[in-house]
């Protein structure tokens, strides 16, 4: 129903400064607007009008959730340790996983998502293939313990999420679930106003196959994507990968061993043999689960450990220390060598194919080697496109040089086939009268990211400028400051309220006019209303709060044109 909102009774009080701690457009607007307030690192409290806009991002995705058949439900928060142990995720999240104990010494966890208790949750009402298939969704708070929470509501500790799964029996009945949410995606992001790209994925620890990101670009965004100029491809930078091209190396000569001192890196090494670093061969000890790995990248790229630990999830990978090279005379710090790595095991980017030649470590103090070939002079036990993305990349489609860009992670869908199911052993029976092992998918949609990610997308020097679906309000009405001018905006505000709009109505007194049209412009709701100097003639100023186009108008003509 709509309402009217005003201001001498609204809790919301505005900063003219920007709070010392942002960083971000969002986290700055959002604190100055009173939209929201930071309790603690990563914790933040949603005020009246924050809360305004929070719910209509939440009810546009329930709408679209509900009309592809999802059906809502609400989980707990706090949940028991024994699922999480069940799927390997309790040790698998690492430090971002928020434990704790009751009173009587039980493990517990808050839920930073809900793959096993939905898992557990259709195992106990779903007997039968004529149960399914079924989609499950929900809104609720999420916590993980982020190590650098910031940019204010866009990385917190605590935060709002729809989190939806789908449960059928066959393959095809999964893509059909993750097609529906894709399309229900593209519908929620299009009435929200998102700008938003769909990039390939990888699914890291959540598991699965199929996997795409839903991505708002933003300056302020913390993921990074690609995107072709000439052809429709985009992806996450850790789902870019190289092909594996070997070529002819029958033509190099044997090895070569160099003199080299002093050239433990591969700037001091290109410098000393004047050759440029793509010939040379780097070699990354890492540790995974503890065991020395080494990682062969060519000497002018670097490894992204990230791409790593995804394509090693859920292993942990950590970079090797001085102790580590403590009696391995295998290794010699600044000039290992593949060749003779007989005791570690060796991952290659798809760059070092075989049959290429490299200039790496001879594995002995001060000395490098020549003509080292791929598959000749050592071989790759495991090839991973670990490189971090540059600039200019061919294109996995056409070849073109790809393009970077920042944007803010929304939503990520998942197939996750049946890593849970098979961890909770989720059958129902089958037509055939045999238990059939049910296939999952995953929906996330950060509904409290996506007010940042508006805030980010929809603002200018002057503050928020929301989209009419998600605003906290349809207009604004500012009375300038007279009695008169007060009259005039209390009682068009309430004729606009009968026409079904939803109104903030700016009544206070002792506010002086250009306090009033500041604030308008920082809280940026779609259209302003002004009763201003020609109030006694039933005249206001409508603004459009986007364009910053003015036109008088009459109350009238006000309600006619803001109805419409």
């Amino acid at each position: 129903m709509a309402q009217v909102q005003r201001m001498s009774r609204l809790m919301v009080k505005t900063l003219r400064d920007d709070p010392a701690d942002a960083e971000t457009l969002s986290h700055k607007l959002l604190v100055r607007a009173g939209y929201v307030r930071r309790n603690a690192a990563g914790i933040w409290s949603w005020l009246p009008l924050g809360m305004k806009v929070l719910e209509n991002v939440a009810r546009v995705v329930r709408e679209e959730m509900d009309a592809i058949g999802a059906q809502e439900v609400l989980l707990p928060a706090l949940l028991p340790k024994e699922p999480y142990e069940a799927t390997g995720r309790w040790n698998e999240y690492g430090a971002e996983l928020f434990r704790l104990k009751d009173r009587k010494g039980g493990d517990y966890l808050l839920g930073p998502t809900h793959e096993e208790i939905f898992t557990l949750l259709v195992k106990d009402q779903c007997t039968s293939y004529k149960d399914l298939p079924v989609i499950l969704y929900q809104i609720q708070t999420k916590y993980r313990d982020e190590a650098r929470p910031r940019s204010g509501i866009l990385r917190g500790r605590e935060f709002q999420m729809k989190d939806s799964y789908s449960f059928d029996t066959t393959d095809e009945g999964l893509a059909e679930s993750y097609r529906l949410h894709r399309e229900a995606y593209i519908k929620i992001f299009q009435r929200l106003g998102l700008e938003h790209k769909i990039v390939s994925a990888v699914s890291g620890a959540m598991g699965g196959s199929a996997s795409e990101e839903f991505l708002a670009p933003a300056a302020a965004g913390e993921d990074t994507f690609v995107h072709c100029p000439s052809c429709d491809y985009a992806a996450n930078t850790e789902a870019v990968t190289h092909p594996l091209t070997p070529v002819d190396g029958s033509a190099h000569g044997p090895v070569e061993e160099l003199d080299t001192p002093d050239t433990p890196t591969i700037e001091t090494l290109a410098a000393h043999l004047d050759v440029p670093a793509a010939a040379t061969l780097k070699n990354l000890l890492v540790k995974v689960d503890g065991e020395i790995v080494a990682v062969g990248v060519p000497g002018h790229r670097d490894v992204d450990l990230g791409k790593l630990e995804d394509h090693l999830a859920p292993a942990t990978v950590e970079l090797v220390t001085g102790e580590d090279f403590t009696g391995r005379p295998d290794l010699v710090r600044g000039y290992v060598g593949p060749q003779g790595l007989d005791k570690v095991r060796y991952i290659a980017d798809p760059r070092v194919a075989p049959g290429t030649a490299w200039i790496t470590g001879a594995n002995k103090p001060g000395k490098h080697a020549r003509n080292v070939v791929v598959g000749r002079d050592f071989e790759v036990d495991q090839y991973l496109d670990v490189v971090e993305v540059e600039d200019g990349d061919p294109c996995p489609n056409c070849g073109t040089g790809l393009r970077m860009d920042r944007a803010i992670e929304i939503g990520h869908i998942f197939q996750l086939g049946r890593k849970y199911t098979d961890a909770m052993q989720l059958d129902v029976l089958g037509q055939n009268g045999k238990p059939v092992r049910v296939t999952m998918g995953s929906y996330g949609i950060g509904v409290s990211r996506a007010v940042a990610a508006l805030a980010e997308q929809h603002a200018d020097e002057q503050g928020l400028c929301w989209p009419r679906e998600i605003a906290p309000a349809d207009v604004h009405v500012v009375a300038a400051g007279k009695a008169l001018q007060t009259e005039l905006a209390l009682d068009v505000a309430e004729k606009l309220r009968e026409a079904g709009l939803r109104v903030l109505v700016d009544d206070r007194a002792g506010v002086s006019p250009g306090v009033k049209f500041t604030d308008a412009e920082l809280i940026g709701v779609p259209k302003i209303l002004v009763a201003g100097r020609r109030s006694g003639e039933g005249v206001l100023e409508l603004k459009d709060r986007r364009t910053g186009e003015r036109e008088d108008v009459t109350v009238d003509e006000a309600i006619a044109r803001l109805s419409a």
